[in-house]
């Protein structure tokens, strides 16, 4: 570990005199991609001579012990070694965690599909809660969100809804949602005041850009038709929707809530795009999809992850054994007690160096 240290420390270094380079300043494209790198290490540097500072100022402190100080001076020494002694340890333990390897897509945009499963108009209105939950989150992280297409229902809820989550570490965080939410309460549909149960699957999928995945344009097959909302509104008179089919994977994409057929087609490319990067990530990472899966759950959008009880304020994630009696602040955004516990758990597992059975 500490040679790794070592070589990373030397290489911030290097980056340091790169960065100050008027060639390289010059060149756009590669200090972009070196001020991104000095990020993603200075972390790692910063922890690493903190780390060397506890171990020097223990030697140093040692060192006087042996020149017979008064025993004022000595006791002052002897308490420096321990308070130094005492911060090694966790460091060294920070220090792992920040030298695991991380996920590429950490620093991308998200694309989230929600949609509504078992439940029927209940499902579709805690569909439109969810998509609620996750604007008010962005929102808390300063995150922009783009609706990318929608099928709303008569009651105000959504068969379906794509949205893009644009914002530094908005994948890092939100990647763990995938799966199916199970929701228990009291539906507004419901007379007798009955508890029931719905679910609703949420997919999380990386932006991918179109240098990551290129599409042949004879691979796919693209329809234009009315766009449609509930109880005949929204109806387009033009066919403004666009409907593309990707042939040799059978994927298909939806798009009609932009007036423009133009901007239509390019969101549902968009999303098409991500969804085979997907595709190609999960072929690509057979082996660590499969680890993650015993450390996290799969992200598989057919794994119960999560339910919300109403009647009892309760959430509860499954992936975690965590129970948070707060589910009107969840609700309304305040995910981060979730999802902070998901990343120390995950973390620890990888730390452990094997999957869980």
């Amino acid at each position: 570990m500490f040679d790794k240290l070592a070589f990373i420390e030397k290489r911030y270094e290097e980056l340091s005199q790169k960065l100050s380079d008027a060639s390289v300043i010059a060149d756009q494209e590669q200090f972009r991609k070196l001020c991104k790198e000095n990020a993603d290490i200075t972390p790692i540097v910063e922890k690493y001579r903190e780390y060397k500072a506890a171990k020097v100022a223990v030697e140093e402190a040692r060192q006087m012990l042996l020149e017979k100080p008064d025993k004022e001076f000595e006791e002052l020494l002897e308490a420096e070694i321990e308070e130094n002694k005492a911060k090694i340890p966790p460091i060294e333990e920070e220090l792992k965690l920040l030298l695991l390897p991380k996920d590429p897509n950490d620093s991308k945009n998200v694309i989230i599909e929600i949609r509504g499963g078992t439940g029927g108009d209940e499902a579709a209105l805690f569909a439109g809660d969810l998509f609620r939950m996750y604007s008010m989150y962005a929102e808390t992280h300063r995150w922009r969100i783009e609706v990318l297409n929608s099928s709303p229902t008569e009651l105000g809820g959504f068969k379906e809804i794509s949205f893009c989550v644009e914002g530094e570490g908005a994948y890092s965080r939100l990647k763990y949602e995938s799966g199916v939410h199970r929701v228990q309460r009291v539906p507004e549909t419901e007379s007798q005041g009955r508890i029931h149960t719905s679910a609703v699957t949420v997919a999380v999928l990386p932006e991918a850009e179109e240098v990551e995945v290129e599409i042949n344009q004879n691979d796919i097959k693209v329809d234009v038709f009315r766009a449609g909302g509930p109880g005949g509104q929204c109806v387009n008179t033009t066919d403004s929707a666009v409907r593309i089919t990707h042939l040799p994977t059978g994927l298909v994409v939806s798009c009609q809530d932009e007036k423009s057929q133009h901007k239509n087609k390019d969101k549902a490319m968009k999303v098409l795009r991500s969804r085979l990067f997907e595709l190609m990530e999960n072929e690509r990472n057979a082996s660590i999809a499969a680890q993650r899966k015993s450390q996290v759950g799969s992200g598989d959008r057919s794994e119960r992850i999560r339910t919300y009880n109403f009647p009892q304020g309760r959430v509860s994630e499954h992936r975690i054994n965590l129970t948070l009696y707060k589910i009107d602040a969840v609700m309304n955004g305040d995910l981060d007690d979730i999802i902070d516990a998901l990343i120390t758990h995950y973390r620890s597992e990888m730390l452990k160096g094997e999957p869980k059975e």
